[in-house]
């Protein structure tokens, strides 16, 4: 990794820590071997940090997480074994904030399952409500926040030539995730399972 990539992954001074509830997601053997090196700018997660948010809590702090996390149990879905299908750029196009894959197989009853519980978490951690519609996808690199338009198109060049079309995931059951302390090779860690 660069050093800029390096210093954009650290967590600015004095911020505090996003919290969200997600399924955990094995996308092995295949995410190690298909998704190659992204181009400078743009940083692809570590495999053990893949994920499909369920709530996004913000920067809410442990206790308000916690709180949201004991309603775990409303989650009705087993881990499942479900597949993906585009790698599509999160937010506006020239801004994008994240590639992600869109769920294929598996998307109808996962979304359900959000658009369920979603609301009812956000409001047990007091966290802002969220009025998208629930979008199954997992993130799979980021562009670095003050990345450069050059390093953004290279980005989304990168993620077109990357055909992942039906190749199997499994969902496990939600999890509360926070930073990681040391964000320079994995940025999340699971504080709690269900």
């Amino acid at each position: 990794m660069s050093e800029t990539a390096a210093a954009d992954s650290a967590r600015p001074r004095g911020q505090r820590p996003n919290w969200f509830i997600a399924l955990p997601v094995d996308a092995s053997p295949w995410f190690r071997d298909r998704v190659t090196t992204p181009p400078a700018g743009v940083r692809r997660f570590h495999a053990d940090d893949l994920h499909l948010t369920v709530a996004f809590l913000g920067a809410c702090g442990d206790e308000a997480a916690r709180r949201a996390f004991a309603r775990v149990s409303e989650w009705s879905l087993e881990p499942l074994e479900a597949s993906v299908g585009d790698l599509v750029p999160m937010g506006t196009p020239q801004r994008y904030s994240a590639l992600a894959l869109l769920l294929e197989q598996g998307r109808e009853p996962v979304e359900r399952e959000i658009g369920r519980v979603r609301d009812g978490w956000l409001a047990a951690a007091d966290a802002r409500p969220d009025t998208r519609a629930p979008k199954a996808h997992v993130t799979i690199a980021r562009p670095r926040r003050r990345g450069l338009a050059d390093e953004r198109r290279a980005g989304l060049e990168w993620a077109e030539a990357i055909d992942l079309h039906g190749l199997p995931v499994s969902l496990g059951r939600p999890a509360l995730y926070t930073w990681s302390p040391e964000r320079k090779e994995r940025l999340f860690e699971i504080v709690e399972r269900s």
